[in-house]
């Protein structure tokens, strides 16, 4: 999360005004319209536009892997907001030590994710951004984000984790959460080890290998907010996160989060999302394989019970025992899938 920042509003339009003559750019106007933390969006008006300033909360050579992504994505006509550069040719100003990025401002409407049609609409969007963020590079200086080849060593460490914690469940049994996690455990460390075993015999190494025609730059947050229906289709928002994945690591977030929402998994949930998706970037049998297997894996019952074993954050048993049963109650349709 970002740290909480206490800036007056006049402060903060003060600083906007600064950062803009590194543009040669004097507004009319100047509102803020998100801020309270590091990072903090403004939203300007000049004689004859509309534009955007964002204060990044990233350090420098992260800010050159994501925002020269943006620069390549809109160069190849993708859907995402174009960047000004500064006088003198830059996309990222620096001022007082802090990172600033200014874009076009894309008006529309956001997409409501829990609406068929608006999500059948995202999922397009989200396909054309990942084609189009195809070959990549980032510059010399920037940090490369990725998870490619990855999968297999992060299901092994939070697989480890799981059995950490039933240890250390044991000597607060009595506390009902950690109760409730006892009770569940080794069933999620069931289905993690089968997916463990399902994505060492899968395709998912060569996938993932240099040069693979599946890689693409995943935005890792793609919801609510992030994708807006425009004149021109849908555009794509806030790339601070981009890492280069396989398609699927959007996906499974996407199903995960319909399926809990609905309170169970089913088949079509996964056949809509996949369906709409795929209507502009076609996947093919092993790309799909290695989707179930992701969507196997027990992310769900994990990002839960981290609160409550790295963050010390007490958790109600009912909620543990919600996430567990959806968890089991996927496996016999995620395992229906794999492979066919």
């Amino acid at each position: 999360m970002g740290e909480k920042l206490v800036e007056s509003a006049s402060n903060l339009i003060d600083l906007a005004n600064q950062v803009l003559k590194d543009y040669d750019i004097v507004p009319q106007n100047v509102s803020v319209i998100q801020g309270g933390s590091i990072k903090t969006v403004w939203k300007i008006k000049t004689e004859d536009r509309i534009i955007c300033l964002k204060r990044l909360k990233q350090t420098m050579d992260k800010a050159l892997f994501s925002v020269n992504a943006q620069v390549y994505i809109r160069g190849k006509n993708g859907n995402v907001p174009g960047i000004y550069p500064d006088k003198r040719g830059n996309p990222i100003v620096t001022y007082n030590d802090q990172l600033f990025v200014l874009y076009e401002w894309i008006p529309g409407s956001d997409l409501n994710f829990g609406d068929k049609k608006d999500l059948s609409q995202a999922l397009e969007g989200l396909a054309a951004f990942h084609v189009t963020s195809k070959g990549y590079k980032p510059p010399e200086e920037g940090r490369v984000s990725t998870k490619l080849g990855k999968w297999p060593d992060q299901y092994e460490s939070m697989r480890n984790k799981f059995v950490e914690w039933k240890e250390l469940s044991k000597t607060k049994s009595s506390t009902a959460c950690y109760g409730a996690y006892l009770k569940y455990v080794d069933s999620m460390v069931d289905i993690a080890n089968q997916s463990i075993q399902l994505i060492g015999k899968s395709q998912y190494k060569d996938l993932t290998a240099e040069g693979s025609e599946s890689i693409v730059l995943c935005h890792q947050d793609y919801g609510k907010g992030n994708a807006i229906l425009t004149d021109q289709g849908v555009f794509v928002l806030d790339l601070d996160g981009v890492t280069y994945d396989l398609p699927a690591r959007d996906l499974r977030k996407i199903i995960g989060k319909r399926a809990e929402n609905k309170g169970q998994w089913d088949l079509e949930n996964i056949y809509e999302v996949v369906n709409w998706y795929m209507k502009v970037n076609p996947q093919s049998k092993e790309e799909l394989n290695v989707l179930y297997i992701d969507l196997l894996y027990p992310h769900w019952f994990y990002g839960l019970v981290k609160n409550l074993f790295l963050n010390n954050k007490l958790l109600k048993s009912q909620e543990i025992e919600k996430i567990a049963s959806l968890e089991q109650n996927k496996v016999s349709i995620l395992l229906g899938l794999i492979g066919n």
